[in-house]
């Protein structure tokens, strides 16, 4: 390694560099003083440089100075595309000052984000690289409003994101890193549902079928918009996500890793469709870990180990910068110099006032950045050559040397002008009609659903009760109506809590892109109550049929005086519905679905333990007031109190008396099913409350 450097030192001092010391991997970098360059735009040239900048980035003035009368005369400098102004009165599409984030970890205190700064200027294309751990998905959180920085701002063309985040967020689309697609859905169902929830009121169906066209047109899936999501290539799939962001004309677009676990072809694929969204009028930035097409972009932002900006500016200038002739040897030495300051040689460096230009804006009230390239610059015949040609060079030349490509005006945002969004009704349903065609599409879970509850109303039949539900002939006491009630609060909570332990967290990603996009929280959990309620219901309806009607059951109920069935059914509907509602509390709990089976299995064994049939809980301190709050304590009551099970069954063993909630008395059951509708609720309540603590400060307030 340091043979190779050496003898990269001494090709410098011959093609006419500065013949400077090239840092070794694990030594300080010295800092080479130079003359003063010409002043470029308003970014003063800077004292000193880091010694990974050549010299071949200083003017022809300041090499010759250094070079001997022998020395060939270097090849006249490319002009590079004129420049993109920022003055407040047209301010960048996307600015940023000072972002930090730090956290605090076992008492020690983590920077993530490090007093990062940079200007996009409108209608270019950035990529954002650095190795695992510097702070790209931090960046990318903080830029969006979904983790704001500690300190810092972020504006959006002048406006401030927190100060205006309810306008701002329908202006910004974002694809994560993965898919946030129902991958049950067709391409255009998935569309048709996500433009029914984003677009704002008063827009047609017509309008809404138009905008969906044009999209797929624009990204070449026509021809998959009636494949499901499911059976799509990674970068259709990826295609299909960016589609749904450029439903509403987001003036920004952001996107995490969309190359990530793509081929080589792919990936060129996804930049070219990103350049070309480019050229259309749209800003976008995006985050990635391949290194293979970033001659696409405009700008390169590279941040360093420990959230600072190591290098920002023209992606063909940044191996030069970093004196390597490969990406890997760039993250090489990240890995091997930790300690070294990255930061601090980009902002004494000419890129950080050229192209950052915090300082220039400050005392001057404007700044230049490239203006953005042309899909044909970098994907048309002679590509490689010009990109080449580019590289002898990093300083930009007045706007007045070139004529650039035509600038294609900016697409207007469906949130152009104040316009409100989708009402809490219409949302609600277009929740719902999407909820039950994303069950309607998978058939072997439709089949699982019909079938649970009558494989558990057929073992329940097993249980041998002569008697069933009824008063023992002969005067005896019937000891197997509990286990008959305890059989069917077993299924009912089971069947309830299994329906929903899962389907929060599942969609976590999803409900949080929609989430910023402006979808309810609270119409989203009704939606997922009401549909899983239905099916909870009517699966509920079915056990009890089974494990009932075989069996004797008294005369009348309390209610009605024909039949005793219809009440002890709908105790054990509403022991189905809140066990449900408990399995979306579950589900908005964990952070993973594989932590939600164990839970799963642990609420069915609390609903058997304190359901207060299998052993009495009444005059028992602390459990009896514990066992109050599982749903089961109350449905197996109120059944109880319907057949009067104190009189069939008599006091338990060892006690003298029955348990008080089982009094055959309709005051006695309208508090039991009283309490099971008072279960739910809390429990809607709690789903809300623990789905606001995931969100962002910015979004809870909206």
């Amino acid at each position: 390694m340091q043979v190779e450097l050496e003898d990269r030192r001494e090709a410098g001092s011959i093609t006419g560099t500065i013949a400077t010391p090239v840092p070794i991997l694990g030594e300080a970098a010295p800092v080479v003083p130079m003359a003063p360059a010409p002043a470029v735009a308003s970014a003063p040239a800077p004292a000193a440089i880091p010694a990974a900048v050549p010299a071949s980035t200083l003017t022809s003035a300041s090499t010759s100075a250094s070079t001997s009368a022998s020395t060939p005369v270097a090849a006249p400098t490319p002009a590079l595309r004129p420049l993109a102004t920022i003055t407040p009165e047209s301010p960048a599409a996307l600015s940023t000052r000072g972002l930090t984030v730090t956290v605090k970890h076992r008492g020690v205190v983590k920077t993530l984000l490090d007093d990062v700064g940079f200007d996009v200027p409108e209608q270019s294309l950035v990529a954002v690289i650095g190795p695992s751990g510097s702070g790209k998905s931090t960046l990318l959180r903080a830029l969006t409003g979904s983790r704001p920085a500690d300190s810092g701002e972020v504006r959006y063309a002048g406006r401030e994101l927190c100060a205006e985040y309810s306008l701002l967020r329908h202006r910004i689309g974002l694809v994560p890193q993965d898919d946030v697609l129902h991958a049950q859905l067709t391409v255009k169902a998935a569309l048709r549902y996500a433009a029914a929830l984003r677009f704002p009121q008063g827009t047609t169906a017509e309008q809404r079928e138009r905008r969906i066209d044009e999209v797929l047109t624009d990204l070449r899936l026509t021809e998959f918009e009636g494949n499901k999501v499911a059976t799509l290539s990674g970068g259709q799939r990826k295609r299909v996500s960016v589609a749904l962001e450029l439903l509403t004309k987001p003036t920004v677009l952001f996107l995490d890793e969309p190359t990530s676990g793509l081929d080589p072809g792919m990936d060129r694929d996804v930049m070219r469709m990103l350049r070309c969204l480019t050229d259309e009028g749209r800003t976008v930035l995006v985050v990635t870990h391949s290194v293979a097409e970033l001659q696409a972009c405009d700008l390169l932002l590279v941040m360093a180990p420990g959230g600072g900006v190591a290098y920002y500016g023209p992606p063909q200038e940044a191996l030069p910068f970093f004196e390597c002739e490969t990406w890997a040897d760039v993250f090489l030495a990240f890995s091997c110099r930790r300690g070294y300051d990255w930061a601090g040689a980009y902002r004494s460096s000419v890129y950080h006032d050229t192209y950052s230009a915090t300082s220039a804006v400050e005392s001057s009230g404007a700044t230049t950045l490239p203006s953005p390239r042309s899909s044909s610059e970098d994907f048309g015949p002679g590509a490689s050559r010009e990109r080449n040609a580019a590289s002898a060079t990093v300083l930009p030349i007045p706007a007045t040397a070139a004529a650039g490509p035509p600038k294609t005006s900016a697409p207007t945002s469906c949130y152009s002008t104040p316009r409100a969004a989708q009402g809490w009704g219409s949302q609600l349903r277009t929740l719902i009609r999407r909820y039950l065609a994303v069950i309607a599409a998978d058939r072997g879970h439709l089949w699982l659903l019909a079938a649970l509850p009558m494989i558990m109303g057929l073992l329940s039949l097993a249980i041998p009760a002569s008697s069933g539900l009824a008063a023992a002939s002969g005067g005896d006491t019937n000891t197997d109506a509990p286990t008959v009630l305890l059989v069917l609060a077993v299924g009912a909570c089971l069947t309830g809590a299994a329906n929903a332990v899962r389907e929060l967290i599942k969609e976590r990603g999803i409900y949080d892109r929609e989430r910023a996009a402006g979808l309810s929280r609270s119409a989203y959990v009704m939606s997922k109550a009401i549909v899983l309620g239905v099916i909870t219901a009517t699966q509920t309806i079915v056990l009890s049929a089974i494990c009932l009607l075989p069996r004797r059951l008294p005369a009348h109920g309390l209610l009605i005086s024909g039949s005793a069935v219809p009440e002890l059914m709908l105790a054990a509907v509403l022991l189905g519905v809140t066990s449900m509602l408990l399995g979306l509390v579950v589900s908005a709990v964990v952070r993973t679905t594989e932590k939600t089976m164990p839970l799963l299995v642990l609420i069915t064994i609390v609903e058997v333990v304190f359901c207060g049939s299998l052993f009495p809980l009444f005059h028992s301190p602390a459990l009896e007031q514990l066992a109050w709050l599982s749903p089961s304590r109350w449905a197996v009551a109120a059944e109880a109190a319907t057949i009067n099970l104190p009189t069939i069954m008599g006091p338990p063993q060892g006690r003298t008396t029955t348990d008080p909630l089982w009094q055959h008395s309709i005051l006695q059951w309208g508090a039991d099913i009283g309490m099971l509708v008072v279960l739910g609720t809390a429990c809607v309540a709690l789903v809300l409350r623990l789905l606001r603590r995931h969100e962002s400060s910015l979004l809870r307030g909206c």
